[in-house]
């Protein structure tokens, strides 16, 4: 009998469900609704940074810190185990246990008066934050067949510029009005709601549902469904399947060079966008929630478009023209960029430099939806909720947890130098007088990259001229590491469709 209304057709014992499209959407919005959530948490650090800096009275490094490693390194290491876990159970309990733990952790940052107890409570963030992506995206791959995988991956990570840019519109707003400890509250309290409505909206779909040899009959969207759990392993055996999980990412040529290119960019990425925030305030002296309107509206709505239509195009382009596209759109879409980024660290006002700021997100961001694409693709069905957290322990370790440290590393270094030599002006003088810097010599001279307040206005000048310049040069050399990362997907591109096609016939699956 056929139920009209519910756009669904009675159940059949012992058929595997067929989700509607429209149960698959509200699945997929509500994961795009946590990790949206998962990125304000994360990246609202890069709104609130420069005020922490003056409180504080912290380096460029030390914020770097804050935004990177002392996020990234617990983020990185409880991503695996909680993967292993997600091969065998379930993924919702998982992710929602984990939106509370990084909600939670991420309203305590408001009640942290010192470098330390701040450090402290961004440790806690990334321990929760560590259970969203990879049961996320063995979710995903189980509702939506690999051809589509691509798109609704593009469509997943579009939360990274979505929660980036409404984390810095609101942090922005909160912080000007209520103080940057109000902002890290507010934004931290959400994360409860979504974790209930995941947990009782979405259910956990069978192993492998949507793999080409499975053609279920049955449309049912309320039925029990029991996923069909890894195997449990002893610790050889958890070993060799992490061994063989490696392998594919890493020994495969085109797969290690897509993992080499995502790593890179985001590498630039992480550490560029820490400080983009930082750079509008010091350069143009706008107000914090002018600065999260500029960066989070323009920088958010042009990462919002490239993250959406990059796994798109690459599922129009590889079908048409061969699987290497799903590593050319990114290494294309990257390149073109880097131009426009220049321009936005040297444009002369703030509106030339939103200007410039339109494109090079909806260029560069194509590369996420093809890259989670085809490690998804690769990796057998009992092993991708490892394969993405493995991805993301390499990823993140070196991305996230180092990109913002070094450029905040570089940004003292190159302000040190500018306030010692005021004449020299270029990127290649700070480049040839990196070495010779001594940014400790400029953190006392002005603390917090500000001279004291009963410095003279020539002291003042110096010290944000400098700190105007170690920024604008340093963000420029961080997103520069994303031409290397281009560089990789390039070199991707060769053999890519062969060892896709032949992941396929490994799992014994039909084109």
């Amino acid at each position: 009998m056929t139920d009209t209304t519910a756009g669904r057709i009675a159940a059949t014992p012992g058929a595997k469900p067929v989700y509607s499209a429209n149960y698959k959407r509200l699945v997929l919005f509500l994961l795009v609704t946590a990790y949206t959530l998962n990125f304000i948490d994360r990246t609202i650090i890069a709104t609130l940074g420069q005020p922490i800096k003056d409180t504080l009275h912290i380096t460029d490094t030390q914020l770097g810190l804050l935004g990177g490693l002392y996020f990234a390194l617990l983020y990185t290491l409880l991503g695996i185990p909680i993967a292993r876990f997600a091969e065998r159970f379930s993924r919702i309990n998982i992710i929602a246990t984990a939106i509370i733990i990084w909600s939670g952790f991420t309203a305590l940052c408001g009640t942290a008066g010192s470098f330390l107890m701040l450090g402290a409570y961004r440790f806690g963030v990334g321990i929760g934050e560590a259970g969203l992506s990879p049961p996320a995206h063995s979710l995903i791959s189980d509702y939506f067949e690999p051809k589509k995988r691509a798109s609704a991956l593009s469509v997943y990570s579009f939360g990274i510029p979505l929660g980036t840019m409404i984390g810095a519109v609101a942090g922005g707003t909160i912080a000007k009005t209520f103080g940057w400890h109000m902002a890290f509250m507010v934004v931290g309290l959400p994360g409860v709601a979504v974790a209930i409505a995941l947990k009782v909206l979405v259910k956990e779909p069978p192993r492998g549902h949507s793999e080409p040899e499975a053609h279920p009959l049955v449309v049912d969207d309320t039925a029990a469904d029991l996923p069909e759990a890894a195997p449990q392993l002893g610790f050889l055996g958890e070993m060799t399947e992490m061994w063989r999980v490696f392998k594919i990412l890493f020994l495969k040529w085109p797969v290690f060079n897509m993992v080499m290119g995502i790593t890179l960019v985001s590498f630039g990425g992480y550490g560029g966008g820490q400080f983009a925030p930082p750079y509008f305030l010091r350069a143009f002296h706008l107000d914090y929630q002018q600065v999260g309107l500029i960066v989070g509206l323009v920088a958010g709505l042009s990462q919002g478009i490239g993250t959406l239509i990059g796994g798109p195009i690459t599922d129009v382009m590889s079908k048409r023209l061969g699987a290497r596209w799903y590593a050319l759109v990114p290494a294309i879409g990257v390149t073109l960029a880097f131009p426009f980024v220049v321009g936005v660290y040297s444009a002369p006002s703030w509106q030339t430099a939103a200007l410039f700021m339109l494109l090079p997100g909806a260029l560069s961001y194509v590369y996420l939806g093809p890259t989670f694409g085809v490690v998804q693709n690769m990796a057998p069905t009992h092993q991708r909720a490892t394969a993405t957290a493995l991805l993301f322990f390499f990823l993140n370790l070196i991305a996230l947890g180092g990109g913002p440290p070094f450029t905040g590393w570089v940004i003292d270094h190159f302000s040190a130098f500018h306030y010692a030599h005021p004449t020299a002006g270029s990127i290649w003088d700070a480049i040839n007088g990196f070495s010779g810097a001594q940014p400790a010599d400029f953190q006392t001279a002005c603390p917090g990259g500000k001279a004291a307040k009963t410095a003279s206005d020539a002291a003042k000048a110096a010290c944000n001229g400098a700190l105007v310049l170690g920024t604008r040069h340093g963000v420029i050399i961080a997103y520069a590491f994303g031409l290397w990362g281009a560089f990789h997907y390039l070199l991707g591109s060769f053999g890519l469709k062969q060892a896709l096609a032949k992941a396929r016939s490994d799992r014994g699956e039909q084109d």
